[in-house]
């Protein structure tokens, strides 16, 4: 059997690469998608990154993630689980924000993931399905004062992750969203989310049966109050 394709869109050093490893160590052929890839090349030569290819991929423009996606099918196979994690945050009350950072965060943030996830939806369907995954945040519940540029990108592919699901379930495409209610960090700050245990909680998403899909999933430190 060949080996399954993942795709990450929006990868960085912390979940971004957190979720690469984990899908990766899991025998999977991954490509990790970020709009500089500087960084990522590092990664990707170093033992931690074997086997991992690095995409250039501007996620708010469809010709990019057009791309990303033939050339994945065309040199691996089909995507079977796709994540969505690409974010922007510029904080500011609404007074004081320009309709160009608002935009720009949108479009990163909730536009991006309706590109990515409309085409990772065409390349599965037909295609035995799959899993596609969109990261969703505390704001994704609630718009905080401060939070207009976060929360309104949120709320939106929170949506689309719904609409999403309804639809294409009943066609073997498993959609999930799942709300990170905290900081990311290290493993040994007990007060924030361990970007490997989060990372974990993806893979085992894939892994459901269809008989048991989860749509929705929210993860915290045990400290944080909900």
């Amino acid at each position: 059997m060949d080996k399954q394709v993942a795709v990450v869109v929006g990868v960085g050093p912390g979940l971004g690469w957190a979720l690469v490893k984990r899908f990766a160590s899991a025998g999977m052929q991954v490509v990790a998608a970020a709009r500089r890839v500087e960084k990522l090349e590092a990664l990707a030569s170093s033992n931690a990154g074997a086997g991992v290819r690095v995409h250039a991929c501007d996620a708010t423009k469809q010709t990019d993630v057009t791309k990303l996606f033939e050339t994945v099918t065309r040199e691996l196979g089909t995507p079977r689980l796709v994540v969505f994690n690409a974010g922007a945050y510029e904080r500011g009350g609404i007074l004081e924000l320009t309709a160009e950072s608002f935009e720009r965060c949108w479009r990163i943030g909730c536009f991006g993931g309706f590109l990515v996830g409309q085409a990772a939806a065409r390349a599965m369907i037909g295609s035995g399905g799959g899993t596609i995954i969109f990261t969703g945040a505390t704001a994704s519940l609630r718009g905080s004062a401060g939070f207009a540029n976060l929360a309104m990108p949120k709320f939106g592919l929170r949506a689309l992750a719904q609409s999403m699901a309804r639809e294409l379930g009943p066609k073997g495409i498993h959609v999930a969203h799942v709300i990170i209610d905290g900081q990311i960090g290290e493993p040994d700050e007990v007060s924030r989310l361990p970007p490997e245990a989060i990372a974990e909680a993806y893979y085992q998403l894939h892994l459901q049966p269809r008989g048991a899909w989860t749509h929705e999933q929210d993860l915290r430190p045990w400290v944080e109050k909900f």
